[in-house]
């Protein structure tokens, strides 16, 4: 059997996926939430609460502050105590909206969770037209789940002139250490299978492919298994290489095409929606929920664990102690480092990575010029170069040398002998030129 994958560059770390196989294990709503306003990438959304306002589970707390934005909902029902600040797990100040309940309002949740139904039948959604999903979707307030965070409803609605023609599922997780979506697709399948349905009817195409890597065969038969009486979705089995699971890299893969440099992925007529977001969509049209939780790993080296959460709970209470080397927020080739734990759940947050391994960064020593990066990286960059632009702050001629499309999968930094950070420098020289370019087009708009 043939595994796709893509082309250029690419690295194959170690997967410590430990918690591979470990049922996903519901954890009980908290007493009291804190939600971010920032939970996707876009414009914050905006509070449409008050102090003192009781809320009930599912009601819409704030709603999107722009076309590329979502909507954010309580998972518990309860009283706004007060709209703050909370910190990011790296210690930045955000808005936050929190809510605490009472043993009332725990009886109210525990009876609303026991009605498991969906909440419209079969026949009610065959109805449903392309713009009804995407609304429902857009209500629901879902994002990217694999970690981009991008509102949902808004990949549906390609820019005129472009065409989808597939919608490609990632459920490549190719990430080290995280089995999240390894766990949603085992025990999941048909409500992922029936919410790939829904996006390639929302999307306008007659064609679904969930692309999985081959070190999940559990998921890959299961989901085969669930999509065998689904005209037009088929499961794809892909080369285990890191990153697979990258949006440029899915879709060189899959349908053999490749991202224009400074295009959107829909100028290959691909729409592309992570597998967990699937599951999310069939909540919400089957089960009219907005995404009230994720799954997520929780990796410390020795033990890992899959855990459905609820959005606004704090990271600290679900790890045990707090003597940690180093935490990462999400896997660790692109999560980021954490200052604390004392943050809450938000839709992006894929994993706790508590492992000492990767606690600490060999000593840095000059550049040998041996190439390894160039051939690591899947977009074709010179990350050596562009890393020395950016740390000498040579913003232009890091420019024209690509580096905006750098997608910060750290195969260059993983690769290296030298132990050099080139990632992080090229994510600080990219985030200059980003603001660059995004300056410009505005002048020239006004």
């Amino acid at each position: 059997m043939k595994l796709h994958t893509f082309k250029t560059g690419g690295v194959h770390p170690a997967e410590n996926k430990i918690a591979a196989g470990k049922p996903i294990i519901n954890l009980p709503l908290p007493a009291e939430v804190v939600l971010p306003v920032s939970q996707h990438i876009g414009a914050p959304a905006k509070p449409i609460v008050q102090k003192g306002d009781h809320v009930k589970r599912g009601d819409r707390v704030a709603e999107a502050g722009g076309f590329v934005s979502a909507h954010i909902h309580t998972p518990i029902s309860g009283t706004v105590v007060k709209i703050d600040t909370a910190r990011t797990p790296q210690g930045m100040p955000v808005e936050a909206i929190y809510i605490k309940s009472d043993d009332a309002d725990r009886e109210a949740d525990a009876a609303s969770m026991a009605d498991s139904a969906p909440k419209r039948t079969d026949a009610e959604i065959a109805i449903l037209d392309s713009k009804a999903i995407i609304d429902l979707i857009k209500d629901a307030g879902i994002v990217g789940l694999g970690g981009a965070t991008f509102p949902a409803h808004v990949k549906l609605m390609p820019p005129p002139g472009s065409k989808a023609e597939v919608v490609i599922i990632n459920a490549a997780e190719c990430e080290p250490c995280l089995s999240c979506d390894d766990m949603l697709m085992r025990e999941n399948s048909i409500e992922i299978v029936k919410g790939v349905q829904l996006l390639v009817k929302a999307a306008g195409v007659n064609r679904g492919i969930i692309a999985i890597e081959n070190n999940k065969p559990e998921a890959i038969a299961a989901l085969t298994a669930a999509s065998s009486s689904a005209p037009g979705i088929e499961v794809m089995p892909m080369k285990v290489k890191y990153p697979q699971g990258g949006e440029k890299q899915l879709i060189e893969a899959v349908i053999g095409k490749e991202v224009p440099s400074g295009a959107l992925p829909i100028a290959t007529g691909a729409i592309v929606q992570n597998v967990a977001t699937a599951y999310a969509v069939y909540r919400a049209v089957y089960h009219n929920e907005p995404i009230l939780d994720r799954v997520l790993t929780i990796h410390n080296g020795t033990e890992g664990k899959n855990l459905r959460v609820p959005l606004g709970t704090i990271l600290s209470t679900l790890v045990e102690g707090n003597d940690y080397e180093k935490i990462i927020i999400g896997g660790p080739m692109m999560g980021r480092t954490a200052s604390t734990l004392d943050t809450p759940m938000i839709k992006g947050t894929s994993g706790i990575l508590l492992d000492s391994r990767y606690a600490h960064r060999r000593p840095t020593e000059p550049c040998i010029k041996c190439g390894a990066c160039v051939n690591a990286c899947p977009m074709g960059l010179e990350p050596y170069l562009v890393s020395t632009l950016s740390r000498l702050k040579q913003w232009d001629e890091a420019e024209q040398e690509k580096i905006a499309n750098c997608i910060e999968c750290g195969s260059c930094s993983y690769i290296c002998p030298a132990s050099r950070p080139l990632v992080d420098y090229i994510r600080v020289g990219k985030a200059k030129v980003m603001a660059a370019i995004r300056a410009r087009a505005a002048a020239s708009k006004s």
